[in-house]
């Protein structure tokens, strides 16, 4: 692959990750609206998984090829762009409102996800099939309490009916047809953008002398995590402040228990020093969050201002170091 070409490969590649994940979600969320499945469970199962799609592509794709490295940064650093960016980007727009729902379960779960990540990464300095399985089924029991819990709090809703009425009244009405074509086309756009994403960056790399490492953290976690932005960003803006932040905390726990755990299972990966070093500093900013998130209930302008401040400046470590 020449140069120029492995600059095309990429930039397409994150354009097919992009759309693909939207017609994904879009048609998943239309069969459910069909099926009549509530749509709180949509937005935490099958919208999760789709705006993390991407992210699974690539860091698959990479282990399927031995670019274990790649697989590893990207999880790591599309987190860390979650939190800081994703999340101080759209504290610019209104301040983030935080449910007290989400600082007492799913956000400490995500802290506590990137310090099992970290445990089990530094037990053997890598991160094994047996490692990939564990992580695998912890997921499995977050997703089953999470579809018990929102079952039983949409059951609990007196205006249940009509609440799932108006979510299927303002989802895209599409064809069984159609809903199949936006799945499967939007699932074949992943699996072969991610193939693309992963071949253009690691010509760069080597192009620059950088390190499979530095282009994940970077330009691939930048890409992947285009759907979560402009998800986050979006909500924001429709003052949905809540729903912005439970995306971006869904996610990154999907692409540490999923997507690591389902490329550990393909094949075992090095968890080096930089690996290390990348993760703590995802705990750290996690807390970090946390605490800006549970002092008045939202995270303010200043504070995501801050949040982008620190991402740029861990740019430049990376970079430098």
């Amino acid at each position: 692959m020449s140069y120029w070409m492995s600059y095309l490969i990429l930039i397409l590649g994150f354009a097919m990750l992009t759309k693909g994940a939207d017609f994904f979600v879009e048609g998943a969320a239309a069969a459910a609206a069909k099926l009549r499945v509530p749509a709180l469970i949509i937005g935490m199962t099958i919208v999760a998984m789709g705006t993390s799609a991407p992210e699974c592509a690539v860091s698959v794709t990479a282990a399927l090829k031995n670019n274990n490295q790649l697989a590893v940064s990207n999880a790591v650093g599309s987190n860390i762009f979650n939190l800081m960016v994703v999340c101080g980007a759209c504290a610019l727009v209104m301040p983030l409102a935080v449910q007290t729902s989400i600082l007492k379960k799913e956000f400490p779960f995500s802290v506590l996800v990137a310090v099992l990540l970290l445990a089990v990464g530094t037990a053997g300095m890598a991160i094994g099939r047996l490692d990939g399985i564990f992580l695998l089924a912890v997921f499995a029991v977050f997703l089953y309490w999470m579809v018990r819990t929102a079952l039983k709090a949409h059951g609990e809703t007196a205006d249940a009916q009509s609440e799932q009425k108006k979510d299927q009244e303002n989802t895209k009405d599409l064809s069984a047809l159609r809903c199949i074509i936006y799945m499967i086309g939007g699932l074949a756009a992943i699996v072969l953008g991610g193939d693309w994403v992963v071949d253009g960056a690691s010509v760069i790399a080597e192009s620059f002398g950088m390190s499979q490492n530095l282009i994940g953290l970077t330009v691939v976690a930048f890409g992947t995590s285009l759907p979560e932005l402009v998800t986050s960003f979006a909500a924001a803006r429709k003052n949905q402040a809540d729903m912005a932040l439970g995306n971006v905390i869904g996610s990154n726990i999907f692409n540490i228990l999923l997507i690591l755990g389902l490329a550990a299972a393909i094949s075992p990966m090095t968890f080096n020093m930089e690996n290390v070093i990348d993760t703590i500093v995802l705990i750290v900013m996690s807390i970090e969050v946390y605490f800006f998130c549970r002092k008045d209930h939202d995270i303010r302008r200043s504070e995501g201002i801050c949040m982008l401040l620190e991402y740029t400046a861990y740019v430049v470590y990376i970079c430098i170091r």
